[in-house]
């Protein structure tokens, strides 16, 4: 995972995987429809909407962070050794 990461299309594609409905998700996490194409778009969005939403969908969407977070720091190490 080399570049920043996209939660919205990352939703998009769990959502797509298991054959849910965007009605489903909105229902789930208490907003409309509109509210979920919104979160499709957005690179990132706040943590007590993608907790809701991970356990709707049952993924942690966190550990891509975790994995990114740790990439970062393990490059910056390796250009300061240099």
């Amino acid at each position: 995972m080399s570049e920043a990461i996209h939660i919205g299309k990352l939703i998009q594609q769990k959502m797509e995987d298991d054959g849910r409905k965007v009605s489903w998700l909105a229902q789930k996490i208490g907003c409309n429809r509109n509210n979920i194409y919104q979160i499709y778009q957005r690179q990132s969005i706040d943590t007590k909407t993608l907790i809701k939403i991970c356990i709707s969908l049952e993924i942690n969407l966190f550990s891509n962070y975790f994995e990114y977070i740790n990439e970062q720091i393990l490059k910056k190490a390796q250009k300061s050794n240099f």
